[in-house]
């Protein structure tokens, strides 16, 4: 679904790293797990609507890290401009 535009973009992977990125205006668009908790995904979600971001909730998290290229889940996933790498 979301892989070709995950594995092709720049990103950062994690819930801290998202909210940096978030807070800090670099995220264009948040992919969070469909099955992280729920603590960690309203406030992800709230964040996102404060800001303007776009988010979508995906695939779970064992697949949104192998397709990340790391060896555990992903939670959340912020793509970002390439720049800021």
């Amino acid at each position: 679904m979301l892989s070709s535009e995950i594995k092709n973009k720049a990103k950062v992977i994690g819930i801290k790293q998202v909210k940096k990125a978030i807070n800090k205006g670099l995220a264009k668009k948040v992919i969070i797990a469909s099955d992280v908790e729920p603590h960690i995904g309203e406030p992800l979600k709230r964040m996102c609507e404060q800001k303007g971001i776009e988010f979508v909730v995906a695939d779970e998290m064992k697949i949104l890290g192998q397709v990340c290229g790391i060896e555990v889940g992903a939670a959340t996933i912020a793509l970002i401009e390439s720049e800021y790498i």
